[in-house]
Formats: C-alpha cells, structure tokens, sequence
C-alpha cells in the first residue's frame, strides 16, 4: 500500500482478519463513555484548573466542553457511517490515506497511553489520601515519581495491570463491572452536590477571573488564564471518543454509537458544571487548588471528614473506570493497526475463548506503566491534550473530506451543520492547542517526528520486502 492509499470504507465497516465479539448494547456504551469522562477531570484535575484561572474555572469547563461538544457530533456521524474499532485512525484512513492514518494512530497511541497514565497518578493520590484516613500510611518513596519527592508510583502501576487483567477477561464482563462502578462514581457526585451547595457563597467568585482570559506564563514558567486551565482540563472531557473504538464490539453499531458518544457527552458536562459551581462556591479556588484530592479534602474542611473518606473511597473504587475505558480504546488502537499492517501482526492477536485481544492489552498496560509510575500528573495531562487535539481535528477534517468524497453514503446519525461544527472543532482545538505549555508543543512535535521516521523505516521495510518477493 502506498502512502496516500485510502482504506475503502466497506473494508472499514466490515474489518478484515481477526473479528472481536459483539456484546454491547447502548446502555453499556452510555456508560462506557461516562465512565471514561467523569474521573480525573473532575475529581482531580478541578484543582489543577483552579490554579490556574481562579472561579473562572467554570469558563474554562464551559469552553473546553463546548469544544468537545463540535468534535462529539462530528466523531457521532463518522462512527455510524464506519463502525469499526480504530476510531480518529480508521477514519483517516478511509477519508485520507495510510500516511495520514498512521499520524493520527500515533497521535492516539500517545492520547491514550497518557490518558490511562494520568488518570492511574490521580487514582494513586486518592488511594493514598484514603489509607491514610483509615490509619495506613505507605512510604513516600513508593507512592510518588522522582518529580512529585518519590522513587516510583507503585499504586499507580498495581492499578494499571489489576484493569488490564479485567479487560482479558473479556469485554462483556468488563462492561458490566465498569456499569456498577460508573453508578456509584455518579453517586457520590452527587452527594458531594448534596453537602457543598447549602454552604455556597458567591463571594468566592470575585474576582471571577484573576488571572485573565489568554494563556499567560508567569516569571516561574506556569500557565494562568482561563485559556490555560482549559487546555488542561479539556483533559476531563474527551473521554467520549472511547466509545467510537468499541465499534465492533457494539450488537447495533449504526444506532448505538451515536447515543453513546451524545449520550454520555451530556450526562457528563451537565455533571461538570454542577459540581465545578458547588466546589467553587464552597471554598476559595486557592484554598482547595494545591490539593491532590480537591473535592474529599472540600467536603473534609466543611467538617464532613467521615464522608469526604467515603468520597475518597468511591474514587479509589471508580476512578480505574476511566482507565479501563482508555486501556479499552488504546489495546483496540493497537489492534487495528496491527491488523492493517502497521504494526506488527502478533499485536492483533484475538483470544477466542473471550473474543478479546489479550496480547496487546498486556503489552499495553506494560508501556502505560512505565508513565504512571515515573511522571507527575499534571505534566502527563497536558502531553495527553496533545495528542487528543490532533485526533480531534483529524476528525472534523475526515467529516468534510468524506462530505465532499461520498456525499450519498448512508449516514445513520448526520451532524447537524456538520461543516459550520466541524470548523469550529477545528479551530477550537488549534487555539486549546496554541493554549498549552511551550514545552509540551515542544514535546508533542518530538514525539510526531519519532512517529514519521517509524512510518517510514517501516514503510521501507516493507517496500523492500515485496519487491523481493
């Protein structure tokens, strides 16, 4: 195949090689996305948000989610007319061509494998914050990277196999836990909700935006502004594209895949802004924004200690959600790219008693490790944006091209205004993206070069290969 060679989208829609099993229904695909979205985000990354933005965080949701909402439509449409696993990658490969493709794999590669590193850092700090309610304390040294005063982050890797093993047992089972969890996740949202909005003072938002709009640095080199804290908490909202890579795994793709990635996109910024108000509203943004669990430790200073422990406890429980959902949707990335040649082939390997692709799960969780257990979080959050902004955009550009391409394809769910949302994803995500740390962009770009010089040593590879057969 040459670089600029598309996949044809029947080959899309149907896969070729190794088959995954279909198990999933809408309600498993609602709460797949739900539990992907609502994690981190909103129980750890709010206070990373708050630093930087003041009350203004709520902009910063709002804006970051509005953003998400345009890719939402645009990812709802693609995955009806294409339902196969690879998401943003298999539909850069129809709409543009293999090159293109195996940019925006890589992208993903980076987006997930972050994503679940992150979300295992936020899981570990709320891990430790409820032993230690309950009496127990582990070492620095074996709960924190070298960057945050520790050796290695033990919790957040045991975390990251305990969710992999799950995955092996197979997706219908996974689904079902991942259910349970995502119901209790909401749950104690909501009483957090409950307890915080009695106590809400509308002084706590003034000044509303301390820090301004635009991203800024400051002499110390961090990044303020509304702008800033949204490019850093979009990271709590992308969590829906990880319903589009459960494609082959859906019983009725065509309908199905639509509901999810709407579905749990409003659920979840409905969710977000609530308790984003009711955490501002009961306590000072600088007083809860250094926290590593800001809303156990809110509900902790109200005089809520035995409850803000059972909050810690449901994130401890629920939080591994979020990375099933990303290990998910990164095992089944790998895997269709291992299927289409562009990785090596024994990654797309498919247990038949579970129907489950084992090999890449394990490798996967593996690589993810290494992340978790060596690097601070807010630091993997704003690589990860990264790469999921360059998956978004590939998205709302294979929407057009494929517009303009096969204008009477059936479209099972069409965008509504689909070119008006899909510029608007475009340059919402370029301005997220100009929006983000200098030395993340630097980092990003280092990675995509790396990524180029594979393709291409691979590309070589194969070239050679054929002419001497």
């Amino acid at each position: 195949m040459g670089i600029w060679t598309r996949k044809p989208i029947e080959s899309a829609h149907e896969g070729s090689g190794p088959k995954l099993r279909r198990s999933l229904g809408p309600l498993q695909l609602v709460a797949l996305g739900v539990g992907a979205i609502v994690g981190t985000g909103i129980y750890t990354l709010i206070g990373v948000g708050a630093e930087g933005a003041g009350p203004a965080v709520m902009l910063s949701f709002l804006i970051a989610g509005a953003i998400c909402a345009c890719v939402a439509l645009c990812y709802a449409e693609l995955a009806s007319m294409m339902p196969a696993s690879g998401s943003a990658y298999t539909y850069s490969f129809v709409a543009i061509g293999e090159l293109f493709a195996w940019v925006i794999g890589w992208a993903l590669i980076l987006e997930y494998s972050v994503v679940c590193a992150a979300v295992a850092v936020g899981w570990s700090g709320y891990a430790v914050g409820f032993l230690n309610g309950i009496g127990i304390h582990l070492p620095m040294a074996l709960t924190a990277g070298p960057d945050a005063g520790g050796v290695i982050n033990v919790p957040a890797i045991l975390i990251l196999f305990g969710v992999a093993g799950l995955l092996c047992v197979g997706t219908r089972e996974s689904a079902a836990v991942n259910t349970v969890l995502v119901v209790l996740k909401v749950t104690a949202l909501l009483v957090f909700l409950a307890l915080t909005l009695p106590q809400f003072n509308a002084a706590h938002f003034t000044p509303f935006m301390p820090n301004g709009f635009v991203a800024t640095t400051t002499t110390d080199g961090a990044r303020i502004g509304v702008m800033a804290a949204a490019s850093i908490i979009f990271f709590a909202f992308y969590g829906f594209d990880a319903v589009s890579t459960a494609a082959e795994e859906t019983k009725n793709p065509a309908r199905d895949l639509a509901i999810g990635v709407v579905g749990s996109m409003v659920v979840c910024t409905a969710l977000y802004m609530a308790v984003g108000a009711a955490a501002v509203g009961a306590m000072a943004p600088a007083d809860f924004a250094k926290s590593d669990e800001p809303l156990a430790f809110i509900l902790r200073t109200l005089g809520y200690p035995e409850i803000a422990t059972a909050v810690a406890g449901v994130a401890v429980l629920a939080l591994p959600t979020v990375i099933l959902a990303f290990l998910f949707g990164q095992s089944r990335i790998f895997f269709v790219m291992a299927r289409d040649g562009l990785l090596p082939r024994w990654l797309g390997a498919v247990n038949e008693k579970r129907g489950a692709p084992v090999v890449v799960t394990v490798v996967t969780a593996a690589l993810v490790s290494i992340l978790a257990g060596l690097l601070p979080l807010g630091e993997i959050a704003a690589l990860a944006n990264a790469g999921t902004l360059a998956a978004f955009i590939a998205v709302a550009v294979s929407l057009m091209v494929m517009r303009v391409r096969d204008p009477a394809r059936t479209r099972p769910f069409r965008t509504p205004f689909g070119w008006v949302l899909a510029v608007l994803a475009i340059l919402g995500c370029l301005y997220l993206f100009v929006s983000l740390p200098p030395a993340t962009q630097i980092r990003f770009f280092i990675w995509m070069a790396i990524g180029l010089v594979v393709y291409g040593a691979a590309h070589l590879w194969r070239t050679r290969r054929k002419a001497a057969a």
